[in-house]
């Protein structure tokens, strides 16, 4: 019997997923769909309920339970579906000895709640879960924190992770090694703010100390990259590393949301838009190649028009490239689904303005790159990434995992070509 994950969301999401395919696996449980969701966005949790009833048409006889952050926050929105026949919060989801228990009430072996969703904000640690590779992916990923203290007024997130948890780094570091020695020519370091990690381990060890750690107990390594990061947390051994580490790779994807100081106080955010220009300035002298990302969010309340113009300015003053744009989705129970809201048509034209802007920054990014010659990690379909994470169509075909050393020939303002 088959059982299968479908997954929504993040990086982490992504990890947790294969994680939890195999504790669900020793737990017992098959012939099952997990589907893990998404909260971040009220269209995540639209798309998650689509995703079961699909599922449900698809494989009639199949047991459907629902898991992650859209679970753990709306279990009775999930719960009420005549599809779903189980629900298992976030703290249950990686826990052998929950799955069996669901595997149990499943089968009518116990009489159970269609429930199974506990106190997140009552988790205290984060165990190291140990994932030798996912299926169909080149990189590995390795979870080092989970959860977040922070309460930015938008965001449903920490009700779903609970609050900030560190994996201790000798555990993080044997996570890496052990992935190298699987074949994985370059890792992801993820969490849900990994900028906060080792707050809550003895010593306080901030996130750099760990990079660090990392390159040099795993030597073998070749490439090492951060997922998602919040600037204005950035501690001073992770900007000597990205100055001084070429193992580490040249690319920060950065939690910066808009542009404009009120709407950042707004948001509760702990950065002044001066804070993320100098940053990027910062690590642009300390590391010429380096490529910025960053999550914008468009048509926040009360954001106006001249608001607005200040966050489509930032991707030219902090230099971005590559842009996760999210039109403004108001989250049952957060502060700004309180505020006064601007409506959906015009938060829709400023998304697709702040898509047309980064698109233009990925062009001229890509422009600049022709000519240059990079290392690129091979994916499937001829396809991989620079260490900037620019996509490449290779002229010849590689083995998916392999790093080849190419010269950028053109592109096509979206994607890369090599000679």
């Amino acid at each position: 019997m088959a059982l299968d994950v479908v997954t929504f969301g993040c990086r982490l999401n992504t990890y947790e997923s294969e994680a939890m395919r195999r504790a669900a696996g020793a737990g017992g449980l098959d012939d099952a769909v997990i589907v893990n969701t998404c909260a971040v966005t009220g269209e995540a949790v639209r798309q998650a309920r689509q995703a079961i009833r699909r599922l449900r048409r698809e494989r009639p006889h199949a047991r459907i339970v629902v898991t992650g952050c859209a679970a753990q926050t709306e279990p009775e929105t999930f719960a009420a579906m005549d599809e779903v026949d189980r629900v298992v919060g976030n703290g249950e989801k990686l826990n052998a000895a929950s799955w069996a228990a669901t595997r149990a009430a499943l089968a009518g072996e116990t009489a159970s709640d269609k429930l199974a969703v506990t106190d997140i904000m009552a988790v205290k640690e984060t165990a190291p879960h140990l994932v030798d590779g996912i299926d169909g992916r080149v990189r590995g990923f390795v979870q080092v924190q989970n959860g977040c203290d922070h309460r930015c007024t938008f965001c449903i997130i920490p009700y779903g992770r609970g609050p900030s948890r560190s994996v201790p780094m000798g555990a993080a570091v044997a996570q890496v090694r052990r992935l190298v020695e699987n074949g994985y020519r370059e890792v992801v370091v993820t969490g849900v703010d990994i900028t906060n990690y080792g707050g809550d381990l003895p010593g306080a060890p901030r996130l750099g100390r760990l990079i660090k750690q990392i390159l040099k107990h795993v030597p073998e390594l070749d490439r090492l990259r951060l997922s998602s990061i919040d600037s204005i947390e950035a501690d001073d051994d992770l900007i000597d590393a990205l100055a001084t580490e070429p193992r580490l790779m040249p690319h920060l994807h950065l939690s910066l949301q808009a542009g404009d100081d009120l709407i950042l106080k707004r948001m509760k955010r702990r950065h002044a838009r001066a804070d993320a220009v100098a940053f990027c300035e910062r690590v642009r002298r300390l590391r010429p190649d380096v490529a910025f990302g960053a999550d914008l969010i468009a048509g926040f309340p009360t954001e106006n028009e001249a608001m607005f113009a200040r966050s489509l300015a930032l991707v030219d003053d902090c230099g971005l490239a590559h842009l996760h744009v999210f039109p403004f989705s108001p989250r049952p129970g957060t502060p700004a689904a309180r505020m006064p809201q601007v409506t959906r048509a015009v938060v829709k034209e400023r998304a697709r303005r702040l898509r047309e802007k980064g698109a233009a920054a990925l062009a001229q990014r890509l422009a600049g790159e022709v000519g240059a010659r990079r290392q690129v990690l091979v994916e499937s379909g001829g396809v991989g990434r620079t260490g900037q994470f620019m996509s490449v169509r290779l002229a010849a075909p590689a083995a998916p995992g392999t790093i080849r050393d190419v010269t950028i020939a053109a592109h096509d303002g979206k994607q890369l070509f090599s000679s």
